[in-house]
């Protein structure tokens, strides 16, 4: 496991940060790309890049500077972060403005989109044994349509880019490439929302990185047990 690199596009406190200590103690190399990102080696060694999500024409250097770093593209691609704007009406999710619809669908659709184009271009470097894998973070409102304008601009992006990634994983699978959209749940199915554990999303992404459980694209899981399946 020691020559394969994971990137992780997104890298909070929670999710973000837990991936990254789980991959790091499974022998990948570690990139992590934020706004906060400083060019520069962390403390735990990780390589931290800056990152702007509204602009999916900034990703492809995000890949370059990992291959520059590592020798190697990455074999696993992390997608982890999101946006959303609060409408100036609060009672009205058509009054948020234009502009902020784009700039949240970029973050939420069309870098990971860019990133999942980029990750493929790598992957055909590597070699075949290797599993290649793409995560992206997701929620139920992928099918679960809430009437909280908050939420419009989130459960639009994350509605494309599940409709991509479902396409993308039956599309590619058959090359060994997988695609994953992942959705931690309570037991009963319904959704954790800001209570997501992001010790166990390390716990899972990493299982998916390996190819284990034969997961399907639409990876919905519970802490302790992985993934499970809900209508």
């Amino acid at each position: 496991m020691s020559g394969n690199a994971v990137l992780i596009l997104g890298a909070g406190p929670r999710v973000g940060a837990s991936v990254a200590q789980k991959f790091a103690g499974n022998g990948y190399k570690v990139a992590i790309a934020s706004r906060s990102g400083t060019g520069a080696k962390t403390a735990e060694d990780f390589l931290s890049l800056k990152a702007d999500f509204t602009k999916p024409e900034s990703i492809p250097a995000l890949f370059d500077a990992v291959k520059t770093e590592f020798q190697t593209a990455p074999s696993v691609v992390v997608y982890n972060a999101a946006a959303t704007t609060n409408p100036p009406d609060k009672d009205s999710a058509l009054s948020i403005p234009v502009d902020s619809v784009v700039a949240d669908l970029n973050v939420n659709t069309v870098s990971p989109y860019a990133a999942a184009q980029q990750a493929v271009k790598g992957w055909a470097t590597l070699p075949k044994e290797t599993k290649k894998s793409f995560i992206y973070t997701g929620n139920i409102l992928n099918i679960n349509i809430l009437p909280i304008p908050l939420f419009l601009n989130l459960g639009v992006g994350k509605s494309a880019s599940a409709y991509w990634i479902g396409a993308a994983d039956a599309i590619y699978s058959p090359q060994g490439f997988r695609f994953f959209y992942v959705d931690e749940r309570y037991e009963d199915g319904k959704t954790k929302g800001n209570a997501i554990d992001g010790a166990a999303h390390g716990d899972f992404f990493a299982q998916l990185a390996n190819h284990e459980g034969n997961v399907p694209w639409h990876a919905t899981f519970v802490k302790g047990k992985g993934y499970v399946q809900f209508k």
